[in-house]
């Protein structure tokens, strides 16, 4: 992983969880080749372990395959909510859960 080719490490983005993909305003260029090219997904992996799904890969320069960063999100169900994390140094860091239910229990308004 390298800290000179992002503009800031693991940014806080909120509930925002990538399972796939790039996020390319925090790349500001590849410091081995000085290219800011395409951010190519290499060694995905996806793993079950005890009913949480791990997916892992490397965001690798397209022009040196240098490594970037590399990229873990994981899904469970906890009680009645769907629970996602995130966690990369060019992606950024975020958490999520979403009721699996019709009425999300936590946003109802008490009665009395």
């Amino acid at each position: 992983m390298c800290n000179s080719c992002v503009q800031k490490e693991y940014p806080d983005r909120g509930n925002t969880c990538l399972e796939n993909g790039s996020y390319l305003i925090n790349y500001v260029g590849c410091a081995k080749c000085h290219q800011r090219d395409f951010v190519l997904i290499s060694n995905k992996a996806t793993e079950d372990e005890d009913g949480e799904e791990i997916v892992t890969y490397d965001h690798v320069c397209k022009n040196c395959d240098h490594i970037i960063a590399r990229h873990e999100y994981t899904f469970s169900v906890v009680d009645d909510y769907q629970e996602y994390t995130m966690l990369c140094l060019l992606c950024g860091k975020a958490e999520d859960s979403i009721s699996v239910l019709p009425d999300d229990p936590r946003q109802t308004a008490p009665l009395f």
